[in-house]
Formats: structure tokens, C-alpha cells, sequence
């Protein structure tokens, strides 16, 4: 819905007020014309009736006029319609009462109606184009009806101000039909105006949130623009300003120049080391001409080929879950067979290598356990649980089964109700996992293995911190240890860190672990709410 002048400011001083300055400035200069100029129109021919005086009067009062509304146009009032209005119906009165002193419409001074309609027309972008016309034709006959009664003059003259009449008529229609298309114009130019900006918000917005970063780099190898991913990955200072030239990166200069000398069609790929990451560069030009710019598009290679990994490790656990599924059933036979021949079979030497085949068969079975509850990871049944009787349960189930002195896994719980949202048998599972590693590596004493529970005073999140007196975790073989099938025991099958992070992301739970000069340290941040 588009706004009157009296109720947008914003529109009326710049679209309203500025043409009325300008067409106040006309009436000035004309007025000035006809007040300077008065004194040498005795001697035309067709001015046979002129009131010199009369004239000089009328220009007077012009001029006061435009000078007045010079004022109030400054002031913004009145309202611009008012104004323009009155200051319209003074130009019609002031035009026709100089044409009257000046002799009649054969003088021309009625032109100048036609100008002010036109003028008025357009700068209120045709509202009352109509309605000036009229005004226009109505003084413009009664003034040449009063000639005609006064001066008996000619019936003929009547012509002439018909057809100046149809002028104003004309040239206000013709305003009216301008204004309208301008006024169609400028509301679709204002429309496209809020697509575009919206636009370059949207694409900005994207550009900002891209896990890749983006280089616009010109002919003269000055940076355009970048987002803040392209600092992090190159390694600059995300808080110190950025680089305007890319001299400043000459490795990526180096690289550009590179694929500006390089004129097949192929697609550009570079790698590039960076202090902190390995980055690939794409190079796309900003038109048919390579030397002419290009935008850079900066991959974190290495995370690509994490991610690549992460598939590769999806795959195959969906492959061995199937193959565990499938190794189950005989597996089970093999297991029964073995028991009934130790049942029948009475040599030691027989009855050793039946243990054994009874060793290696419950190894297996541990491991397609394993494997299966991989396939199950994502079937989470959460409900609350209270960690401190569930934990105390765990602490004695545990020593129990692993045959552990209660002094050699101490319990540390802060004191409160810590209830969380978790899979009762995940956490189990996970806690069950982490504890037998702590013990197996840990030095089997009184304290060796150690269980603390706290709330972080920050956050809602509450932390299981479990840690062993071991010899900790060796560098080389702290960044694979929740790979899949990755042991350093020749009889560890390498998946239960593995599972227990799994089942972690699957409850909203980050487990982490890090090496202590006291042993390993495992950490549970569960998000509790």
C-alpha cells in the first residue's frame, strides 16, 4: 500500500519536496522576467489593450508570491499537497490577470498555463492533474468571456482559448499517464531494490556459515572478499584485520599464478599445507578470462578424509554386522560339539586341546557380541536414572564378577541427586567397558581404580570421571583409540572403547580420554537437559 506525502516524510523531501524547491524557482525567475520586462511592452503590436500599471502591479504581487512560497517550501509547511494546491490556483490566478492586463490570450501568456499544469502534474505525481486542467479552462473562459463583454473583441478569440483549454487538458493527461508509469516504475524498482538486498543477505549469510572458506580475489590480486572460514583455515589471526592484497598469503599467490598459467579446461585443484591444516584450493574464475580475478574455495583436507573415513567405517560395520549374524549359528554348534566331546573324551592331551577350542570359540562369541551391539547402538531406550544408586550397584556387580577388592575401586560421588536421561543398559555397557580396561592396565592395589561423579558449575552437565594408576596411554596410540578392531593385546578384539564412544553419541554424551602421569583418564560429559 503505497503512502501518502503527508504520512512518509522519507518520500516527501525526497521525492516531493526537492521538485517543488526547483519549481519554486521557476516561478521566481518569471516573475522577475515580467516585473523587469514590463516597460517594454508598449510598443508590440498585439498588447493593444495593455495596462501598464495594472501589469506592473500584478508582476509585483507575482514576485512577492513565489518569494513567500520559496519560505514556506523551506519550512515543509503546510502539508505539500496544501501547498502545491495554493500555490497552483496563485499560478492559474496571477497567469490569467497578467493576460488580462497585458491585452488578451493573442499575447501568449498562456502558455505559460500550460507549463505550470505540466510542472504541478508531475511533481505530484498526477494526483489533481485533472483538477488543475479544469481550473485552468474555467479562469482561462470567464477572463475571455469578460474581454469580450468589456473590450468587444472578436468571437473568434473563443477558439484560441479552446484550444488552449484542450492544451492544458492534454498536457495534464499526458503528466498523469507519465506520473502513473513512473510511479509503477519506481514501485517495482523499489521491490526488486528489497529482492536484491534480501538476496545479498541470504548469500552472505551462506557464505558466512560455509565449512569451507571462500576468497574473492580482482585482476590485482586484491581481496575482494572472504568469510571468516577462509582466516581460520590459512591460519591468520581471526581477530587482527584481514589482509586487502593476497601478497600477503604467498603460497596462495604462488598457486594462483599457477592456474592463471594453466590454460586447460580441467578442473583447478591445488593442495596446500598450512600451519594447522591441509587445505585444498579450488579455483573458479570471475569470467572467461582467468587473469581477471577468480573466487578461491578452501577445503579442510583433512577432514574430508576423516569423513571419508567415517564412511568407510559405517560400511563396514554394517558388513560385519551381517557377517556376525551369520557366524553366530554355527559358531553355537561348534561351542556344543566341543562340550559334548569333553564330556566323552577322557585324555588330558584331548581334553587341553578342547579347552582351548573352548577358549577361542567364547573369544568369538565375545567378539560378534560386540559386533552385533554395534548394529544396536542407535536403538536407545532413555529414561532417568539416578546415577548414585545405579553407580554403587555397578561398584559392587563389578568387583563381584572381576573378582576385585572393594578397596581397589573407589567411589567418589558428589554429594546431590544427579539424575540423567540414558539407556540403563548402555550406561552398563559403557561403564563396564571402561573399568575392565582401567583394571586390567591399572597396578591391582587398593585405589588403583577410581570413579568420580560431579556437576559442572557452568552447565546442567554432569561428568563420570574415571581413572587408573596404569602406565597411561602411549602418543602414538592415543589418536586410534576408538578405532574399530585397533588392540595393542594380542587377544583384545579392539572394540570396546569403540562401542562405548558409539553408545555415548547415541545417548547426547561426549566421552573423552587423556593421558595422566598417574595412569589414563576417562571422562563422560552427559547433557543433562
Amino acid at each position: 500500500m503505497s503512502s501518502s506525502p503527508e504520512t512518509s516524510p522519507t518520500i516527501e523531501k525526497r521525492a516531493f519536496w526537492r521538485p517543488m524547491g526547483l519549481f519554486n524557482l521557476y516561478r521566481l525567475v518569471i516573475a522577475l522576467i515580467f516585473v523587469v520586462s514590463f516597460q517594454f511592452l508598449d510598443d508590440l503590436p498585439f498588447w493593444e489593450n495593455f495596462n501598464k500599471a495594472l501589469y506592473f502591479q500584478i508582476a509585483l504581487g507575482y514576485l512577492g508570491i513565489s518569494l513567500v512560497a520559496i519560505v514556506f517550501t523551506g519550512l515543509k509547511k503546510p502539508g505539500f499537497s496544501t501547498q502545491l494546491t495554493t500555490l497552483v490556483v496563485m499560478d492559474i490566478g496571477f497567469i490569467i490577470m497578467l493576460m488580462y492586463a497585458s491585452g488578451g490570450i493573442r499575447n501568449g501568456l498562456g502558455l505559460l498555463l500550460v507549463v505550470a499544469i505540466a510542472a504541478a502534474s508531475l511533481i505530484s505525481r498526477g494526483r489533481l492533474a485533472l483538477f488543475y486542467a479544469s481550473l485552468a479552462t474555467i479562469a482561462l473562459l470567464l477572463e475571455q468571456t469578460y474581454q469580450l463583454l468589456h473590450w468587444q473583441e472578436n468571437i473568434v478569440d473563443y477558439s484560441h482559448a479552446v484550444m488552449l483549454s484542450l492544451s492544458c487538458y492534454a498536457t495534464a493527461w499526458l503528466a498523469h499517464s507519465l506520473a502513473k508509469r513512473a510511479r509503477e516504475s519506481e514501485k517495482l524498482a523499489s521491490e526488486r531494490g528489497v529482492d536484491l538486498a534480501s538476496m545479498a543477505q541470504i548469500n552472505a549469510l551462506i557464505i558466512e556459515e560455509m565449512h569451507d572458506g571462500v576468497l574473492v580475489v580482482d585482476h590485482a590480486m586484491q581481496l575482494r572478499h572472504h568469510n571468516q572460514q577462509a582466516i581460520i583455515l590459512l591460519g591468520l589471526d581471526p581477530e587482527a584485520p584481514a589482509p586487502t592484497n593476497l601478497q600477503a598469503l604467498p603460497e596462495v599467490v604462488a598457486l594462483m599464478q599457477e592456474w592463471i598459467d594453466d590454460h586447460t579446461e580441467q578442473e583447478s585443484i591445488f593442495k596446500l599445507q598450512s600451519a594447522h591444516h591441509d587445505l585444498r584450493l579450488r579455483f573458479m574464475p570471475l569470467n572467461h578470462q582467468r587473469d581477471q580475478g577468480a573466487v578461491i574455495f578452501i577445503e579442510d583436507w583433512s577432514q574430508i578424509q576423516t569423513q571419508a573415513h567415517q564412511i568407510k567405517l559405517a560400511a563396514l560395520g554394517k558388513l560385519t554386522a551381517n557377517i556376525a549374524h551369520e557366524i553366530r549359528n554355527p559358531l553355537s554348534s561348534i561351542s556344543h560339539a566341543n562340550q559334548l566331546l569333553q564330556e566323552d573324551i577322557t585324555d588330558p592331551g584331548s581334553q587341553k586341546l578342547l579347552r582351548i577350542v573352548a577358549d577361542n570359540v567364547e573369544r568369538l562369541d565375545h567378539i560378534v557380541t560386540d559386533v552385533l551391539e554395534l548394529n544396536r547402538r542407535d536403538r536407545t531406550q532413555q529414561q532417568a536414572v539416578a546415577l548414585d544408586s545405579f553407580v554403587q550397584a555397578f561398584h559392587e556387580q563389578f568387583c563381584q564378577v572381576e573378582n576385585i577388592p572393594a578397596s581397589g575401586f573407589v567411589l567418589d560421588i558428589q554429594p546431590g541427586a544427579h539424575i540423567v536421561m540414558f539407556d540403563h543398559r548402555h550406561l552398563n555397557q559403557i561403564l563396564w567397558n571402561i573399568c575392565r580396561n582401567g583394571w586390567r592396565h591399572g597396578r591391582k592395589q587398593e585405589g588403583s581404580l577410581h570413579m568420580g561423579i560431579r556437576r559442572s558449575s557452568r552447565s546442567r552437565a554432569i561428568r563420570i570421571a574415571i581413572r587408573d594408576d596404569g602406565p597411561g596411554i602411549a602418543p602414538d596410540v592415543m589418536p586410534h583409540l576408538f578405532e574399530p578392531f585397533y588392540t595393542t593385546e594380542a587377544t583384545g578384539t579392539g572394540l570396546g572403547l569403540y562401542i562405548a564412544r558409539e553408545l555415548c553419541q547415541a545417548n547426547n554424551t561426549r566421552l573423552e580420554c587423556s593421558s595422566t602421569p598417574q595412569g589414563s583418564l576417562f571422562t563422560m560429559t552427559i547433557k543433562n537437559g
